[in-house]
């Protein structure tokens, strides 16, 4: 049986194709055995992808340990050891004189007249650093030295007299209580003579303590008075001298800091707003503890320059002692609310968390005072991004 089957030319025309019954069987057969290929094929894939979900599904009997390990992330541990270091505290604190000496008015006071001081200056002990109007007093200092000599005269006179009376006693012509009388005459206008003098000597002191001078040597810190002002017993300190231009750090430290260090104890002081450093000692260590917030001040003596000014703030590094202890590059070293951790891999290969206490910061890391003995193995680096229990692979990293 033939079948015709039209198709259309270019122009339009139909043309005629024959096609025998055997030809299209011999096609249909083979759409059918193509088809079951396609079907059998993806019978085994399905039946592949089976297998494969129960051997890697998570089940203890049909996963191997390897296999786990394998997919785990590899982070870098170090073993830091014990290292021995020179202990370290830092502390801040004020500068201030050593001391402090603040100089006012001795006398009775006055008009100032002149100044020749400034803050910043050096004085010498008994320097005049204001001098005071004494014109009244030099009248009065004249005054009490004439009356010395009005005394001296009654003084000689006496003495004359009773001379006189000495040699004539002998003759008769003057009684023994006539020389009394004279004797005691001599010896009150000797008397009233030396008051003069004490009068003198004390209007001559009063005078000498009407100018401020400087109590000792030292470095002027402050100037609180000019020329033309009136002051007197009751006029706040005038100048502030610091002695010798000794300075100090008036560091605070709490309880534990002060129990390590000690009187001589060397120190690094670095002031606000410079790089430069100055070497002092502890010279004292509050031997109290303030109630308000548990801290004591450790008094850190300097020698006078240029750079450390009273009053302002600056970081005192002071030695305490050697110590034996881990260090840790500070990327090891984490934080969050409950205080600094490091992450430590156990010996199941698992991220654990270790709470520890830092101590100083050196040029080789951060010291752990407490929290680990040195030989844990602890995460270098982007701990952060470990969750505690996760199991990891390591790769060794040395410390310089």
């Amino acid at each position: 049986m033939n079948y015709e089957s039209g198709v259309m030319a270019e122009k339009g025309e139909p043309i005629t194709v024959g096609l025998d019954e055997e030809h299209v069987e011999f096609e249909n057969s083979e759409r059918r055995g193509r088809r079951r290929i396609y079907i059998i094929a993806g019978l085994l894939v399905l039946g592949l992808a089976i297998i494969a979900f129960f051997l890697t599904r998570g089940d203890g009997a049909a996963t191997p340990a390897g296999d786990e390990n394998a997919q785990a992330p590899t982070v870098t541990v170090v073993t830091p050891g014990r290292t021995t270091v020179e202990g370290e505290l830092t502390a801040t604190g004020t500068l201030a004189a050593r001391r402090e000496m603040p100089v006012g008015v001795v006398g009775e006071g006055g008009r100032v007249v002149s100044v020749p001081v400034d803050a910043g200056d050096w004085v010498r002990q008994g320097q005049v650093l204001a001098q005071i109007d004494q014109s009244v007093q030099s009248q009065q200092v004249r005054s009490a030295a004439a009356q010395i000599q009005v005394a001296q005269s009654d003084a000689d006179l006496a003495q004359a007299n009773l001379d006189r009376a000495l040699q004539l006693v002998e003759r008769g012509f003057v009684s023994q209580a006539d020389v009394d009388r004279l004797t005691a005459t001599r010896d009150a206008a000797r008397a009233r003579v030396s008051v003069a003098q004490a009068q003198l000597s004390e209007l001559r002191a009063r005078n000498a303590r009407l100018n401020i001078v400087a109590p000792a040597s030292g470095y002027v810190l402050e100037r609180n008075v000019e020329t033309g002002q009136t002051v007197g017993a009751g006029s706040p300190a005038l100048f502030r001298i610091a002695r010798g231009g000794e300075m100090e750090l008036l560091a605070r430290l709490n309880e534990d800091a002060l129990a390590r260090i000690t009187v001589g104890t060397s120190a690094q002081v670095r002031p606000v707003g410079t790089d430069k450093l100055f070497t002092g000692q502890v010279w004292q260590v509050s031997p109290t503890i303030s109630e308000q917030d548990r801290q004591g001040t450790a008094r850190i003596a300097l020698s006078y320059a240029p750079g450390l000014r009273p009053g302002g703030f600056a970081t005192a590094t002071i030695a305490s002692g050697t110590v034996v202890a881990p260090i840790l590059p500070e990327s090891a070293v984490l934080s969050d609310e409950d205080g600094a951790y490091v992450l430590i891999v156990n010996g199941e290969d698992k991220a654990e968390r270790r709470a520890v206490t830092t101590g100083t910061v050196t040029s080789k890391g951060i010291v752990i005072a407490d929290g680990l003995t040195g030989s844990e193995r602890v995460v270098l680096r982007a701990g952060g991004f470990l969750t505690e229990g996760e199991t990891v692979r390591t790769k060794l990293a040395e410390l310089d």
